[in-house]
């Protein structure tokens, strides 16, 4: 069974365009035109795709805030209609990193005060919200109050937030947005930690260095629709990107670069060096540059 299922989700939204001082035009905004994905235990799953496509409509509907229009999910083997109040005590939820706090409480009493809501004693609130600071790098902070934080802190006990229950399966949209290196590199930390504990994770970024890192799947979402699934190496693969092998060289006394696409990095520069070899050229460096999950998510999204 998997952690997260979703078959065929469609969701559409009513909106107006003003024609006018009076009069308004009904539009119907098509979010999901079918969406189907699977998420396994201990598995980081990346949903990519430009503003507007779905991510965070997905989202909504997996974790419960959103009901599809058709097509249905599930989490742990539950319904996310039909029996939301099963799924909502075993997710975790990151969605507006700076919402939902109480602006004069401190870190501490926030996130004991979520703990109480998910049915905690006090003293088993008061232990997981500490505990928590500390995963999070804030229990120096503790005791300041949340108007206090900064951006990275409040992401990052947004992030405690959303452990507070000890959630089977986690949702992160934009985990790191705006954050420092530091704040990004230990939600980083966190959501590998998290997975490597079984659980599973499906977020959303705009970071695609941070998801080729982090992911072990990824699924590209355009115009509602999941066009493009697998782990980053397969992605690439089946997109046919290719390694660039930058050679530089000395030729006629003049140093010169060459650049050359390749399949196989390993073939590919022993092929180079035994050509240039033979035709007595000298080669002074070689550079072999990987195809990224920024080149692939081009070539998908953007047709580059």
């Amino acid at each position: 069974m998997y952690a997260v299922e979703a078959r065929g989700l469609v969701k559409r939204f009513v909106s107006y365009a003003r024609l006018g001082f009076f009069k308004r035009r009904r539009i119907i905004v098509n979010a999901l035109r079918g969406v189907s994905l699977n998420v396994k235990w201990g598995e980081v799953y990346g949903l990519l795709g430009p503003n507007g496509a779905g991510k965070t409509t997905t989202v909504k509907i997996l974790s419960t805030l959103l009901i599809p229009d058709e097509g249905e999910a599930y989490v742990d083997g539950h319904n996310v209609v039909d029996e939301a109040n099963r799924v909502k005590p075993i997710i975790g939820l990151l969605l507006y990193p700076d919402r939902g706090f109480y602006s004069r409480l401190s870190g501490l009493e926030n996130l004991t005060y979520f703990g109480r809501l998910y049915g905690l004693s006090s003293v088993e609130a008061y232990r997981r919200a500490i505990e928590l600071l500390k995963l999070v790098d804030l229990e120096w902070a503790k005791d300041r109050p949340y108007e206090e934080y900064s951006l990275g802190m409040k992401a990052r006990l947004a992030l405690a937030r959303a452990l507070i229950n000890d959630p089977l399966v986690v949702f992160l949209d934009e985990p790191t947005i705006g954050l420092d290196p530091i704040s990004s590199r230990i939600v980083r930390g966190i959501v590998r930690d998290l997975a490597k504990q079984g659980k599973a994770i499906i977020m959303t970024s705009h970071n695609l260095w941070e998801v080729e890192r982090v992911c072990d799947r990824v699924g590209f979402i355009k115009d509602g629709r999941i066009v493009l699934e697998g782990s980053p190496s397969e992605v690439k693969a089946r997109l046919g990107l290719r390694y660039v092998v930058e050679v530089e060289y000395e030729h006629m006394g003049n140093v010169e670069l060459g650049r050359f696409e390749v399949d196989d990095p390993v073939q590919g520069v022993k092929r180079i060096l035994s050509e240039m070899e033979s035709s007595n050229i000298r080669v002074t460096s070689i550079r072999i540059h990987e195809p990224s999950l920024e080149d692939a998510y081009v070539k998908v999204i953007k047709g580059g």
